[in-house]
């Protein structure tokens, strides 16, 4: 195996391989290794493919969408994960709440690979970041990889559960064929929670479709 194989998980990277040779992830290879020469870059190198890692193709039921990773040293390679136990970022929190109301879960493990172990997808758009500052890395080729990403999944006539948080994960809406159940609200994130994320009552919603497609429900 290479590298990147061993990063992304062979399922993976038997759908993305091709995809791996084109120009523009390249160009953004080169993006990202020379900003990693000057700034902190989050997650750390071996994390940017832990989504795909730990949810391997044939396991994903429910891919839930985000803008790209925390920009501390919490970014985790998980779409709104913390990789630090002890800290839930404010994002995570009002996810947690709204768990809560919708489901009766009071898990509040910030580290959300017990999801991502169920068939949960956590997967941002953007897959690095530099430290302090959002966005940076946007529109160097990332949004081009995950709508890939997303169109494998959907090539697979297996109905799935896709919630769109926030506009950037919003423009893959049109990737998405109508027999997928798809969630959209704002974004988690404090400054647009109270716009539509709370009382949007995802995580019930996509138990209740996975039940009528006989498929495991997640324990959120």
């Amino acid at each position: 195996m290479n590298t990147v194989e061993i990063r992304i998980g062979e399922s993976w990277y038997k759908k993305l391989e091709t995809e791996f040779k084109q120009p523009y992830i390249q160009e953004l290879s080169k993006f990202v290794s020379e900003e990693r020469k000057k700034y902190t870059v989050y997650p750390a190198g071996e994390d940017v493919f832990k989504a795909y890692r730990l949810t391997p193709f044939h396991q994903v039921q429910v891919v839930i969408i985000g803008q790209d990773p925390y920009p501390h040293k919490y970014a985790s390679g998980l779409a709104f994960s913390s990789g630090d136990r002890r800290t839930t970022p404010a994002t995570l929190k009002n996810i947690f709440k709204e768990v809560e109301e919708d489901t009766g879960s009071t898990n509040k493990d910030s580290n959300l690979e017990r999801w991502a172990k169920q068939g949960v997808f956590l997967l941002n758009r953007t897959l690095t970041v530099r430290k302090g500052e959002p966005f940076s890395h946007a529109h160097k080729g990332w949004e081009e990889f995950t709508l890939r990403t997303i169109q494998k999944l959907c090539a697979s006539w297996t109905s799935k559960v896709f919630m769109l948080w926030g506009r950037s994960a919003q423009k893959l809406e049109k990737a998405i064929p109508k027999h997928h159940l798809i969630l959209k609200s704002t974004h988690p994130s404090p400054l647009s929670a109270h716009g539509g994320f709370f009382g949007s009552k995802p995580f019930s919603q996509a138990n209740e479709f996975l039940d009528r497609q006989n498929l495991k429900t997640i324990n959120w």
